[in-house]
């Protein structure tokens, strides 16, 4: 397994988010518009591209949202390479990258019907807090934060 810091551009990333997406619009249903217009990957500077066996299999990424967080954002594991510990493995090199800029906390925002997700950040300890910015009275949302 081999971990790639990049940025957006990476056409790997940029595949992978495709599929994520494709994968959103099925479970977000009516109101995957009104998330999709936070998605945007483009001026991404801090992006994990994750490969196995030289295949692309997960990205995830960060962006600072303050002086003392990172949001993270784009986090997806292709499913033929679920099972394996990948998205946590993603999930602790966003961490330590948030660190490694002076960042304290990660933040981020997913489904309530994305249930794995759920799951993965719950199981990494981070905490369920107050819904932020525009996810702010979304029902569907749930908003996590774990300090780094």
């Amino acid at each position: 397994m081999e971990f790639i810091r990049t940025d957006s551009k990476n056409i790997d990333f940029i595949a992978l988010v495709k599929e994520l997406d494709a994968y959103l619009a099925v479970t977000d249903g009516d109101e995957h518009d009104f998330y999709n217009q936070f998605n945007s990957i483009q001026n991404l500077k801090y992006v994990i591209v994750v490969y196995l066996n030289n295949i692309p299999v997960g990205c995830g990424s960060i962006k600072p949202m303050n002086t003392s967080s990172t949001e993270i954002k784009r986090m997806y594991v292709s499913p033929k390479a679920r099972g394996n510990g990948i998205a946590t493995k993603i999930l602790k090199e966003l961490e330590s990258w948030t660190s490694e800029l002076g960042f304290t906390s990660c933040i981020l925002e997913t489904g309530t019907r994305q249930t794995e997700a759920v799951a993965l950040y719950k199981k990494n300890h981070y905490k369920v807090i107050t819904n932020y910015g525009q996810y702010i009275g979304v029902e569907n949302s749930v908003c996590f934060k774990k300090e780094v």
